[in-house]
């Protein structure tokens, strides 16, 4: 993947800042997470030649922020057990500073719920969306707007499913 990441020079003319791959990855071995660009609610100088993405990779933006990202999931792997399914998923939360946010994962290990309303677009893949008493199987190009709900994403396939997401910092009410 390229990012081309715009701004403005001195004299106030629009150039590229940044044109290269993501600078920050996490858990390629299951798929991944690609850090894109990052907000934290500030002003932003677009004079400025700052990797927002080129910092540790954790779930949520910090307050007032955004995140946007990619991610691949790849397929569970037959025969795993169930114990070593949930050590593993415990671990990769933990790694994005996440553990928190697995409030119930008695429907799945991947259960999580953030305070975000997320823009999530499935681009590859067959997937099923997993709620606590809903699920919704996805489609290539089916958009999701997740309000802050304990979800989680389960690859059917066979094929790494590849999403493209936008996660913003919100105020939400139950």
């Amino acid at each position: 993947m390229r990012r081309i990441i715009t701004g403005h020079n001195k004299e106030g003319k629009s150039v590229i800042k940044i044109d290269g791959p993501p600078a920050r990855s996490l858990g390629e071995d299951v798929g991944g997470l690609y850090e894109l660009w990052n907000t934290c609610g500030e002003q932003i100088n677009t004079l400025d030649d700052i990797d927002r993405a080129d910092s540790e990779v954790l779930l949520s933006p910090e307050k007032g922020g955004t995140k946007f990202r990619y991610f691949k999931i790849n397929p569970t792997p037959e025969g795993v057990p169930a114990e070593m399914i949930e050590e593993a998923t415990a671990e990769a939360f933990e790694k994005m500073g996440a553990g928190h946010h697995r409030v119930d994962t008695s429907r799945h290990p991947a259960m999580h719920k953030t305070d975000t309303i997320d823009y999530i677009i499935l681009l590859k893949g067959d997937v099923t969306l997993l709620l606590d008493e809903e699920e919704v199987t996805l489609n290539p190009f089916d958009v999701v707007v997740q309000r802050g709900t304990n979800h989680a994403w389960v690859n059917n396939g066979s094929e790494p499913a590849l999403f493209i997401a936008v996660l913003i910092d919100s105020d939400l009410k139950e």
